[in-house]
């Protein structure tokens, strides 16, 4: 009988087994919880100089039309509608700002990411983080936006036409 005892099998997990398997599941869940928002971001970030290429083509496309005169007020509301219905963040015009020549700055409310300034006559740096007018000429363009960072900093762009 007690040859019996010993040969029975015990099925089931340990505990340390059990352990292992979550803590496993535990750091692969930290990894997705860490990368999500990243993507998230990143994403946003993406769509934000989609449309700014967007604007600045109909605003180039506007000027072409008109001989080199850049378009003002409802012209340019018309052009741009006409030509970029779908953008996502710089959609109306309270999110487009027109400033004077060679004075782009960035956008003068840091808690919002989805204001855009415009400015002709002006280049970007070479950082690309703010507009000057070195080598600007008559068809110049330059949109000023802010992008997402980490953190929740805003890290200030500037893109040509």
């Amino acid at each position: 009988m007690v040859g019996n005892l010993k040969s029975k099998r015990q099925e089931g997990f340990t505990i340390i087994e059990v352990l292992i398997v979550l803590a496993i599941a535990g750091l692969i869940m930290l990894i997705v919880f860490l990368a999500v928002p990243a993507l998230q971001r990143n994403s946003r970030n993406t769509q934000r100089k989609s449309d700014v290429s967007a604007l600045l083509a109909a605003v180039t496309e506007g000027v072409n039309n008109s001989n080199g005169v850049f378009p003002a007020g409802a012209q340019f509301d018309a052009a741009f509608a006409k030509s970029n219905p779908t953008l996502a963040y710089y959609s109306t015009a309270a999110n487009i700002t027109w400033v004077k020549p060679n004075t782009a700055t960035a956008p003068a409310d840091p808690a919002d990411l989805d204001k855009v300034t415009l400015s002709s006559f002006a280049k970007c740096n070479a950082t690309g983080t703010a507009a000057v007018t070195t080598g600007a000429t008559a068809r110049s363009v330059v949109a000023v936006f802010d992008l997402e960072g980490s953190g929740g900093s805003q890290v200030p762009r500037c893109q040509e036409s």
